[in-house]
């Protein structure tokens, strides 16, 4: 006899209209072909944008050598910062304008890739970056970009999106148009393994947080769907590891095309409200947004399993995982192994013990309600349950 629900109690699967703009180039040393890549797309100049450190680690010669081996001139802008600013992207803008470039690279974590997509928005279409906050406002096409990802994180190498802060007001401005989206990502297990063990922590809490949050958003598709879980299941198994054998290149490979995953579903779902809550916690006590994003997730999860669907795909995502085989809560098993994390990583488990003040928690409220990604949550959170939030956390 069939199970099945009749066809007036099935729920329709939701439409969706979804373009995967970016090539993959996945590999233990694949980065020594950026060179070839680059004058496959007819690139003759370019723009190599990256942070100090990676100047210091090596990588950022080990790219500008490929690309000359290959025929290209290089430029150099290596003064990315964390959470890149407006200020920041002009100057990046500047840079390239001066060196007449006919494309750029981004060689880092989000920032560097951010960096790259916010000064090719300016270089090609002018004008400020809060004239391209929201989707699709670039009128122009954009200079071929290449990134190559150093850290297994933000997933920015698979989004159209460039998340960039206003240097006056602080407010985190995501501006996205497919245009911008990267024609290659070159994802090499190798360049991961130079990272700080913080770094390593707060990178792949993030990815790991990408994956839970856009398994249950209001944009959910089963393309994003599909993309959740499978990052899900190669990034949570892996975590541990990577930070206790972090020269483990199968771990790192896998924490890397986990979180080049989650981030081909945020492009596909968005995110929801831990990174609502994560940002005024950045902004007020300069908490790491991966560190912010692991402290305020189990709580999320808890807050939106008053959602019958949710509450089913936090279910599968502990079962991927083999949290979800007993009997009872699969979804508090999850939000409790989502916890476990900060305890592996040696950070506090609660705002308190993160030097935050209670006092603080009705103006981060008010904040995180206000924040793009609060309006992508499956449950309705305002002020009033965002302030709930940051108590159950507190």
């Amino acid at each position: 006899m069939s199970t099945l629900l009749p066809p007036e109690h099935a729920k329709a699967m939701a439409a969706f209209d979804h373009v995967q703009r970016t090539r993959l180039v996945f590999g233990n040393g694949s980065v020594a072909r950026a060179g070839e890549l680059a004058t496959g797309l007819g690139l003759k100049r370019t723009l190599l944008v990256t942070d100090p450190g990676l100047v210091r680690a090596g990588h950022a010669a080990t790219v500008r050598a490929s690309l000359e081996a290959a025929g290209l001139e290089v430029a150099v802008f290596d003064a990315v910062i964390e959470n890149p600013t407006t200020d920041c992207v002009e100057t990046c803008r500047r840079a390239a304008e001066a060196a007449g470039v006919d494309s750029l690279l981004g060689l880092g974590g989000g920032s560097s890739m951010d960096t790259a997509k916010g000064a090719n928005f300016l270089l090609t279409n002018g004008g400020r970056m809060r004239d391209y906050w929201g989707v699709g406002l670039a009128k122009r096409e954009m200079l071929p970009l290449i990134v190559i990802p150093t850290t297994a994180g933000t997933g920015s190498e698979c989004q159209s999106f460039a998340l960039i802060s206003d240097a006056e007001t602080h407010q985190k401005m995501a501006c996205g148009d497919p245009k911008a989206a990267a024609k290659i990502a070159i994802l090499d297990p190798e360049l991961t393994c130079s990272q700080p063990r913080n770094v390593t922590a707060c990178t792949g809490i993030d990815a790991i947080a990408h994956a839970v949050e856009t398994a249950v958003t209001k944009k959910k598709t089963e393309l994003s769907w599909m993309f959740s879980k499978e990052a899900f299941g190669l990034l949570l198994p892996h975590f541990q590891t990577v930070l206790n054998q972090p020269d483990d290149l199968n771990a790192r490979g896998s924490m890397l095309l986990g979180a080049a995953m989650a981030g081909c579903a945020i492009e596909a779902s968005m995110l929801g409200a831990a990174h609502s809550t994560a940002n005024p916690l950045t902004a007020h006590y300069d908490i790491a947004h991966g560190q912010a994003v692991g402290l305020m997730l189990p709580h999320v999860v808890r807050f939106n399993t008053g959602i019958g669907e949710c509450r089913e795909a936090y279910g599968e995502l502990a079962r991927i995982v083999n949290l979800g085989q007993a009997e009872g809560d699969a979804a508090e098993r999850l939000a409790k192994r989502l916890a476990d994390l900060l305890e592996q990583a040696d950070m506090p488990a609660t705002l308190r013990a993160s030097g935050v003040e209670e006092s603080m928690l009705p103006t981060l409220a008010a904040e995180a309600a206000g924040q793009w990604t609060a309006s992508f949550n499956p449950r309705e959170a305002g002020q009033a349950e965002m302030e709930s939030i940051y108590r159950a956390a507190f």
